[in-house]
């Protein structure tokens, strides 16, 4: 069973989503609510080429499934002008742990 807690920070409710192996996880969506085009912040990350590096680096060290290879290529593609990268892409294509999107009501990064 997952469990949520709401944090507060400057005013923000910020959902944080325990699950079943005790790991917590911060909603990005709920992050950037108080900015203008708050979500599009969250894309904007997402293709960033450190944010790349960061979460490769972060799979590598506690995901043992990780496909290492398929994040070669993305991390070869990151920074060029063509370069998108969704949650879910990041995720089918790396088999990543580290985030999750939800769709739907209350869904979230």
């Amino acid at each position: 069973m997952k469990q949520t807690k709401s944090i507060v920070v400057k005013g923000t409710a910020i959902n944080v989503l325990l699950d079943m192996n005790q790991n917590d996880y911060i909603c990005l969506t709920d992050m950037t609510k108080g900015f203008e085009e708050g979500s599009r912040l969250i894309e904007k990350w997402l293709n960033n080429k450190s944010t790349i590096d960061f979460l490769g680096v972060w799979e590598q060290l506690y995901n043992p499934d990780f496909k290492t290879p398929e994040f070669g290529g993305i991390r070869m593609e990151a920074g060029s002008n063509r370069f998108y990268m969704s949650v879910n892409k990041f995720i089918e294509r790396t088999n990543a742990i580290g985030l999750f999107a939800k769709a739907g009501r209350y869904g979230g990064t």
